[in-house]
């Protein structure tokens, strides 16, 4: 499932490419997502200029020049593919491997703009969804309600997370994964952050130090930025709008490493893997604590 800096690329990447265009027509090959799309409320887009697409968790929200705008999760296998008008189709997201006679299958709605373009949402295992709103009915979405603070933003800090995880016998892993606490994290990063921070996964909330607490949020902040500025992780093929593949992954320090040296220079330990909330997670029984 894409994370918070994959999401973050898609939609840089599409921002570049379908802001300012008019959407003339909608396609739906196959309305069953894990929410089954509504006809009626799609067709309420055309005629509609995308105005400007945010991000929010892993959330995309596409903005139209009037009341209405559209909310999309990718779940674990969505993705966008843009068609542009010299008929060349352009990998913006989440993708295995670009074919075009196997793609055709998973394409599951197709929104056409003007000269020819066209955006397609593809999902091989319709875990993700498409949900139109407008504007008054958006407020109190039930989606990003509960959803805790950006990463990235200012409130995400010490004094947030000390009082998040007072008097909870959680773990830090598990605090970390909930995205009531802070949205946007998932496995990935959450495994690097405690590992650059010195913690262990399985850490009890209650037992962490001041300075293992200012370690986490610096961690947090300074991978996710990393992780951004590379275009993501390829662990299922992840490719920016240039059609690059994200190169995150060639940094990951504990992700995936079961069985490898650990990648402190001075630490001759390997890396063990456990199962942690139905979940691999990693780490160094002498680097975290």
């Amino acid at each position: 499932m894409p994370e918070l800096p994959e999401v973050e690329v898609v939609k840089r990447s599409l921002g570049k490419k379908i802001q300012n265009l008019i959407i003339k027509k909608v396609k739906i090959n196959d309305a069953n997502l894990r929410y089954r799309v509504n006809r009626a409320e799609i067709s309420k887009l055309i005629g509609k200029k995308i105005k400007k697409i945010e991000r929010r968790s892993k959330f995309l929200i596409f903005k139209t020049e009037k009341t209405f705008l559209f909310l999309v999760h990718l779940g674990m296998t969505g993705k966008f593919f843009f068609i542009n008008k010299k008929n060349k189709k352009l990998q913006t997201s989440f993708y295995y491997r670009l074919n075009n006679k196997k793609d055709r299958k998973y394409d599951r709605v197709t929104f056409f703009f003007q000269n020819k373009q066209k955006l397609i949402y593809n999902d091989i295992r319709k875990f993700g969804f498409i949900k139109v709103y407008d504007d008054n009915s958006f407020v109190d979405n039930l989606h990003l309600k509960n959803l805790g603070p950006e990463p990235l933003e200012k409130k995400f800090n010490y004094a947030y997370l000390k009082k998040y995880i007072s008097h909870r016998k959680r773990i830090i892993k598990d605090i970390l994964m909930d995205q009531k606490c802070v949205s946007g994290l998932g496995n990935i990063y959450v495994n690097e952050i405690l590992f650059l921070s010195g913690v262990r996964p399985m850490r009890k909330v209650k037992n962490l130090k001041k300075n293992e607490i200012t370690k986490i949020i610096r961690n947090t902040k300074k991978i996710l930025k990393m992780a951004i500025k590379r275009g993501g992780s390829s662990i299922k093929d992840f490719s920016s709008d240039n059609g690059k593949k994200g190169a995150f992954q060639r940094y990951f320090k504990i992700y995936g490493r079961a069985g490898k040296k650990c990648s402190n220079v001075d630490c001759n330990i390997s890396v063990i893997r456990t199962v942690i909330s139905n979940r691999s997670s990693f780490f160094c029984k002498s680097c975290q604590k």
